[in-house]
Parts: C-alpha cells; sequence; structure tokens
C-alpha cells in the first residue's frame, strides 16, 4: 500500500512538472531523509506552522511525526492539481490555494504567533522581487526566535545575499542528503536584527528591496 501511495505521488508531482517545470521545478517528490532534515528543529510547541509548496505532502508527514498538530498547519499551494489531495490527506489542516508572494496581504493570522515557515518552493527558478514578497511575507507572521526552513539542489543558499541583507536575515546550512532526487541542502532563515515588517508597510519595503537589488545588480 506504501510503494503504490508513493508511485502514485511520483507520478502526480511528474505529471505536474511536464504541464509546468518552472513552477514544480523537480520531477519527484521530495524524499524522507530530506523531509526529516526540513522538520528536524521544529517541534509541537512551535505551533501553527506555515507550509509553503507542500504539493504532495512529504513535509507535512514529517511535521505530523515531529508532534505538530494537523489543526496547527496552514497549507499554501498554489497549484491546483495538488489541492484536492492535500484536503483528503490533511483534512483538519488548514488548505490555501494562493500565491506565497502574497502572503502579507493574505491576512492569513492576527499578530504573530507562527513558530516556522517550512518551504519547498522552487527559489531558484525565482525572480529576486517574488524571493522578496515571499520573505518579507513570511516573517510577518513569525515570532521572535521563529525560523524559515528551505531546502535547495543548488551549492548555497537560494536566497541571494543582498535580500538577507535587505530584510535583516541570515542563512545558516543546517544539513543536507545525498538521498533525495536529486541531491539536495537545507537551510535556516532567520532574523539577524529586529525587523519590524507589518501588512501596512510591506509594499513600501518590498519596493525598497527591488530598488536596492537591482542598483547593486547595476555596480
Amino acid at each position: 500500500m506504501i510503494a503504490n501511495s508513493a508511485f502514485s505521488d511520483f507520478m502526480h508531482f511528474f505529471r505536474s512538472w511536464l504541464s509546468n517545470p518552472l513552477r514544480v521545478a523537480a520531477i519527484a517528490p521530495s524524499g524522507d531523509s530530506l523531509a526529516r532534515i526540513m522538520t528536524s528543529e521544529i517541534a509541537a510547541l512551535d505551533g501553527p506552522i506555515i507550509e509553503l509548496g507542500p504539493g504532495t505532502g512529504v513535509f507535512t508527514r514529517a511535521l505530523l511525526a515531529r508532534g505538530i498538530s494537523e489543526c496547527d498547519l496552514t497549507l499554501i499551494e498554489y497549484g491546483p492539481e495538488f489541492i484536492g489531495s492535500l484536503q483528503k490527506r490533511f483534512p483538519d489542516a488548514r488548505v490555501l490555494q494562493m500565491d506565497a508572494g502574497h502572503l502579507a496581504q493574505a491576512n492569513i493570522f492576527e499578530g504573530e504567533p507562527v513558530g516556522a515557515v517550512v518551504s519547498g518552493l522552487p527559489l531558484l527558478s525565482m525572480s529576486p522581487r517574488k524571493i522578496a514578497s515571499i520573505l518579507a511575507g513570511a516573517f510577518v507572521y513569525m515570532r521572535a526566535g521563529g525560523a524559515f526552513y528551505q531546502f535547495t539542489y543548488g551549492p548555497r543558499c537560494p536566497v541571494p545575499r543582498p535580500i538577507l541583507d535587505r530584510l535583516g536575515l541570515k542563512a545558516t546550512r543546517i544539513g543536507g542528503t545525498v538521498r533525495n532526487l536529486p541531491p539536495a541542502s537545507v537551510y535556516r532563515i532567520s532574523r539577524r536584527r529586529p525587523l519590524e515588517l507589518s501588512r501596512e508597510r510591506f509594499k513600501f519595503r518590498s519596493s525598497g528591496v527591488d530598488m536596492e537589488i537591482a542598483a547593486e545588480a547595476d555596480d
């Protein structure tokens, strides 16, 4: 049964990749080894948790195994082909179909209650502006000490250094695995200095990040 489910997930993911390789960016779901690293620093007391781009739910299952309550999970998925299966597999989680770049304006939480954000998004295929919007939006909801977890298939952090600097963030590699298709590394992104990001200020701040990144690119 498990093997059949894994094969079904692979075919589902592979078909999604064929239809839109830039949005999906991988030919297969993340493996269990990567999921364990992605969630290794998250505990039950960290809930609520936001997951971006859950796909077939590999990281979601790992979060549940770490003791996170299903009702503390908000799963944000852009691809309509994954929404139905996520709702069926995780009926007590909140599943939202939306672009993660619109997090700050979405008002999905009041205040800053989130202990962690787990991201399966293909940042390497996104523009600097989109990456900045996703990170800034995520930290609008992040409580003090919270972190954003991101994996990558590349040789370095997928968030460009100018974006980290402008948002007052730092990235630390916490592990990697060759037991994934393809091999992957995991980064923890956290606040480097006090950062005041609110939904009201987000548009101004995001524009400032864009302009400064563009200026550095022109130098």
